[in-house]
């Protein structure tokens, strides 16, 4: 019967409790907690990431994005008044629902003036301890698991060679595509599996074409992103940014994303003017990540499926 709802009354009361423990925790180190638009005049540009469009009503007066994140929103209240601040927001993409995607889901989103990625790394850490109990936390560099766990150098080897490693273990049939799209084949299918058993595991300092909205610095002769992502039993948990707070570098990269929209048959978006301004004006030092809430339910009440943690899931909806 699809009108009753998928989560049972115990998950209810899970997820209410996980909601009521994390405000505890940012309440104990002065972090607000913020609400910010849902529906705003500008979506993001990234070609991976493709926003819902709510088209023009009798009270909107052009079409408006439900936002895939409230970080535009959010950078815009650091630039005014440099205070830390969290929130609980819903967001929206457009693409796969299944058994760990839902195209409208939950997301704890906060932001950290005066620390990098890796300090913010260590109170991500503390925070899915603080909700899932204490576990072992491991880290390591993106180029690092590469080597590892393929031996090959994800920065320097040519787009040939990855496609040669791909095609050794798996069968990528007749895939075709730039440096990026090889690389995450393999992160996703040869390298996040090998993270299953060893509790949480941060991977930080991407290649910069995968850290659209970090700060970029050279590293053992090679130019990284300061990005991570957090994985929880093998499940992607977190990303997070030692953000950028150069305008016209941002704006750059927003007109790259639009080239490659472009190149991809995707419709442009236009630049989130605002928040250019807002960097413009000035945005204190900070690192901010969003974190998945539902899969964060997920991993504290042991289930493998998400809509088992919904309420009402994109099909009952």
């Amino acid at each position: 019967m699809d009108w009753q709802p998928a989560a049972n009354l115990g998950m209810l009361r899970a997820r209410a409790g996980l909601l009521g423990r994390i405000r505890e925790f940012f309440a104990a180190r002065d972090v607000l907690e913020v609400e910010t638009p849902l529906l705003c005049r500008r979506g993001v540009t990234d070609p991976a990431v493709e926003a819902l469009l709510v088209e023009r009503g009798t009270s909107i007066d052009q079409p408006r994005y439900l936002q895939t994140s409230p970080e535009y929103a959010m950078k815009r209240l650091l630039a005014c008044h440099g205070q830390a601040v969290y929130q609980f927001a819903r967001a929206f993409r457009d693409g796969e629902a299944g058994a760990r995607h839902n195209p409208e889901f939950t997301l704890l989103e906060w932001y950290r003036p005066g620390y990098d990625h890796l300090a913010l790394m260590d109170e991500v850490a503390q925070l899915v301890c603080f909700c899932l109990g204490e576990q072992p936390v491991h880290s390591y560099s993106y180029r690092q698991l590469f080597l590892e766990s393929l031996g090959v150098d994800p920065f320097t080897a040519t787009v040939a060679q990855l496609q040669a490693v791909a095609r050794s273990q798996l069968d990528t049939g007749t895939i075709t595509g730039d440096r990026d799209l090889w690389l995450d084949l393999l992160m996703s299918h040869l390298v996040e599996p090998q993270l299953a058993d060893r509790g949480l595991c941060f991977v930080h300092d991407y290649p910069a074409s995968q850290a659209a909205l970090a700060r970029l610095s050279d590293i053992d002769g090679v130019t990284v992103g300061h990005r991570f992502e957090l994985y929880v039993d093998g499940m992607e948990l977190a990303n997070g940014y030692f953000e950028l707070l150069d305008a016209g570098e941002q704006r750059a990269r927003f007109e790259r994303d639009n080239a490659r929209r472009r190149e991809y048959g995707l419709a442009e978006r236009p630049l989130d003017e605002r928040l250019l301004a807002a960097l413009e004006h000035g945005m204190p030092e900070c690192s901010g990540v969003a974190l998945g809430v539902d899969r964060l339910l997920m991993l504290a009440t042991g289930v493998s499926d998400i809509r088992q943690v919904l309420a009402f899931d994109w099909a009952r909806a």
